[in-house]
């Protein structure tokens, strides 16, 4: 059976851990990000280790610095991913250009916008006019 440890970390402790599990030849095997009711900032750094999974969690910071020039694209996606979704920021991350959603669908801040079906039916009524 695997284990599954979480370890509560500062901002500051990404880097250097980042660093010394690449040296170790540890997996990152995800970055995992979610906002609390009341608009708290969640980051979960997964490694895979030989006992199971460790994650590594920082609360509360919505700037966090990037480690994809440790673990390249297997922490550059889900940094992308995050920053495009949520307005969580990785310091160094190219966005230039997006991954999935169009610009037509996200606010000035990363969020997806929602909308109304009301709203979507009327903006078709008005298409079709």
């Amino acid at each position: 059976m695997q284990e599954y440890n979480k370890i509560t970390i500062t901002k500051e402790e990404i880097v250097p851990l980042a660093e010394k599990m690449r040296a170790e030849g540890v997996t990152l095997a995800m970055i995992h990000a979610f906002k609390e009711d009341d608009g708290t900032a969640n980051v979960s750094y997964e490694y895979q280790t030989a006992k199971g999974v460790d994650s590594y969690t920082v609360t509360g910071e919505n700037v966090l610095p990037s480690i994809s020039g440790i673990y390249d694209l297997a922490a550059e996606w889900p940094e992308r991913e995050i920053m495009e979704l949520m307005d969580i920021t990785f310091e160094g991350v190219d966005t230039s250009e997006r991954l999935f959603l169009p610009e037509s669908m996200l606010s000035e801040q990363g969020q997806i916008l929602i909308t109304s079906m009301d709203d979507l039916i009327e903006k078709k009524k008005g298409d079709k006019e």
